[in-house]
């Protein structure tokens, strides 16, 4: 059972997305705080010192990029806080700023609940990483760049044009990726094998060479 004693922050200056997010962390047994812009955001983290935080990058004020600069120059005992961007911002650029400035996870919405509570499970390191089974589950190259992608919300005709294979040979190796997981779905596939460290999300690149 979780811990109701991990707190996380989420800024977010849209109040439905703020709720949806709020709605869905608590029911899997967080503790939410919610900011409703950078501002705001940059004192509830002061304050009350969470064990993660979930921050816009759009907002009035002051802008999630300038909420993660702020935090590095006045409070640098933060730096060990997972810090996960969720955004509609799904350029390059704005990645590679967010991951350059220090960023451990960055999220596009609209949110998959199921991937981003994958995330923070091993962000928080709870679940398989520190468990045994880990170090026994032979997935192959293609079968870790499946989930790979898979966690971050490619489907399986987007994941066979990257990989230059056919969507069934996509699904092939998703479905051995469950059974040797012993899984039944895509999503609790991942949420294992993100858990257990076996697949980083962020290894996952734009091409494929």
């Amino acid at each position: 059972m979780i811990s109701p004693s991990k707190k996380i922050l989420c800024i977010e200056d849209d109040a439905e997305t703020a709720a949806l997010i709020k709605e869905d962390i608590e029911e899997r047994g967080y503790d939410v705080t919610i900011a409703v812009d950078g501002h705001a955001g940059l004192s509830a983290l002061l304050k009350t010192g969470p064990d993660l935080v979930l921050c816009d990058i759009n907002m009035p004020g002051m802008t999630g990029f300038e909420v993660m600069q702020c935090l590095s120059a006045i409070a640098p005992r933060f730096d060990a806080v997972p810090f996960i961007f969720l955004t509609a911002r799904t350029d390059r650029d704005s990645e590679l700023k967010g991951r350059r400035l220090g960023a451990d996870d960055y999220v596009t919405k609209p949110v998959d609940f199921e991937i981003l509570a994958a995330i923070i499970e091993a962000r928080l390191g709870r679940g398989a990483r520190n468990e045994i089974w880990s170090r026994h589950v032979a997935l192959n190259e293609r079968e870790l760049e499946c989930l790979t992608w898979s966690a971050r919300g490619k489907t399986s005709p987007e994941i066979a044009i990257i990989l230059n294979i056919s969507k069934r040979t996509v699904n092939f190796h998703v479905e051995n990726a469950c059974r040797k997981l012993n899984v039944s779905t895509r999503t609790e596939a991942v949420v294992k094998a993100t858990s257990g460290r076996l697949i980083d999300p962020r290894d996952a690149r734009e091409s494929h060479d």
